[in-house]
């Protein structure tokens, strides 16, 4: 053969059907083909590997030694092909790769959490590697493969990512179950009296959204004591007399912890899974993808059990 880049695979497809039926007419018959076109295919496949690769007898053609040699290694070039082309199946139970996620410590209370509870069970050699959120490293984080999976919210999406919508969020006012102002509902007044915790990114600025919506009333609170994450707010709130203003999910069957409803109107958000189009088709990462999204789909119906047998408790 002189140069496999000029070799056609439909060539070795009349190959493998010329040495199965010992006949130019049966073979054409089999690929579905005009006789002169698997004659001129023949003559083409003489040329490539420069053997006449077959000799006419009475009871049609034979192949040469050369010909002989080649069945099995064209056979298993088709199968090899053929297996590319055939979808990849995918086997949660054995399955073994890591999936990189990157989530906030809201995200990966609410929702990484009962993920992976879930994914324990049905996968447990898939591996899970969380780092933070960082909006803008997410894009080539996700072009290098150093990044799978983020739970944004739709605004730091961009665009040419894929993304579907996991759930919106809504705020509550979150204390001790023993806390003073837990037995009545909060108003205004109230909510401004009390000493606040607020999770500030930047563990400095004593403002969020719930200072934005008492400025519309004319209105301010009192924020005594700021953290960069919230998977110590719990503890806070158990042992002090703060409260704070903070996502549901975040505290919604915490032991020691109750949550009453605001009494001012606080914007939610939305959180999204976004993905690269680099992971899009791959059966493993898809597979995942769907479980998260019945995770959350379960979690949003209240419907825990389906969600992992998972209890937020702290």
């Amino acid at each position: 053969m002189r140069d496999i880049r000029t070799l056609d695979l439909n060539l070795l497809k009349a190959l493998d059907a010329l040495l199965d039926e010992r006949s130019v007419t049966r073979a054409a018959e089999r690929l579905g083909l005009t006789q002169p076109a698997v004659s001129g295919m023949l003559t083409r496949l003489r040329e490539s590997f420069d053997d006449p690769l077959f000799v006419r007898t009475q009871r049609g053609i034979v192949p040469t030694l050369r010909a002989t040699e080649l069945a099995g290694p064209v056979k298993q070039v088709l199968g090899d092909v053929e297996t590319l082309l055939q979808p990849s199946t995918f086997e949660p139970s054995t399955a073994a790769f890591t999936l990189s996620l990157a989530a906030t410590d809201y995200a990966l209370q609410a929702v990484v959490v009962p993920f992976l509870a879930k994914l324990r069970r049905r996968a447990p050699g898939v591996r899970v590697a969380v780092r933070p959120v960082e909006d803008e490293r997410v894009q080539a984080q996700f072009e290098r493969g150093d990044l799978d999976l983020a739970l944004m919210t739709p605004d730091t999406v961009l665009p040419d990512l894929h993304a579907r919508r996991l759930f919106d969020e809504t705020y509550v006012c979150a204390l001790r179950a023993d806390h003073p102002a837990a037995a009545d509902p909060i108003t205004v007044d109230r909510l401004c009296q009390l000493d606040h915790a607020l999770v500030s990114l930047t563990g400095e600025r004593f403002w969020g959204v719930t200072d934005d919506a008492l400025a519309k009333l004319g209105r301010q609170r009192r924020v005594v004591f700021t953290v960069t994450s919230f998977l110590v707010l719990a503890s806070v709130l158990r042992t002090t007399d703060l409260i704070a203003v903070v996502p549901r999910r975040l505290v919604g069957g915490v032991d020691g912890i109750v949550m009453r409803e605001p009494p001012v109107d606080i914007p939610g958000f939305t959180k999204v899974a976004a993905w690269h189009d680099r992971s899009h088709r791959d059966p493993g990462h898809r597979w995942a993808r769907a479980l998260l999204f019945e995770t959350c789909e379960c979690l949003e119906a209240g419907d825990d059990e389906l969600a992992g047998d998972w209890r937020p408790r702290r």
